[in-house]
């Protein structure tokens, strides 16, 4: 299982404001290349977001699950990525001084990818995992930027 912290100059609201976002998922999940639908109840648990993996012209259509949504503490993803496998992605969020404390864990769950011994899928997963939260910050503090600039709340 891979492991990766990050602390961020946003509140933990800031960061599930850009999970809530199912349109936004390709923009901080690094691998998915774009989004096809997000269900109308996202991301509420069983909800599911369709994005695409891959780069043009190899694209496969996939889906990501939520399994638990509890904000602004926890959320539990289930990341198809076929023909690799499955994925559970939990991501803990924790105030921290002024800012948060994300951290994200994945392990496969099914298919090839879980058959892959840790030592050698966890450093590539790990450094996947790092540019994934480095944008998940882009994203949760330039909207707190956003709302601080613009008056809101």
């Amino acid at each position: 299982m891979s492991r990766n912290v990050r602390k961020m100059n946003c509140t933990p609201d800031a960061v599930f404001r850009v999970l809530a976002s199912g349109w936004l998922y390709p923009s901080w999940v690094v691998g998915a290349s774009r989004m096809r639908q997000v269900d109308d109840e996202w991301p509420q648990p069983g909800s599911r977001l369709h994005h695409s993996v891959g780069v043009w012209p190899a694209l496969l259509d996939d889906t990501t699950s939520m399994e638990k949504w509890d904000p602004p503490r926890q959320a539990v993803m289930k990341a198809r990525g076929w023909p690799i496998g499955e994925a559970r992605v939990t991501i803990d969020v924790k105030p921290s001084g002024t800012g948060c404390l994300v951290r994200i864990q994945e392990e496969p769950v099914s298919g090839p990818a879980k058959a892959v011994p840790p030592f050698a899928a966890d450093p590539m997963l790990y450094l996947r995992n790092a540019e994934t939260l480095q944008r998940l910050a882009y994203l949760a503090e330039g909207t707190l930027r956003k709302d601080v600039s613009s008056g809101a709340d």
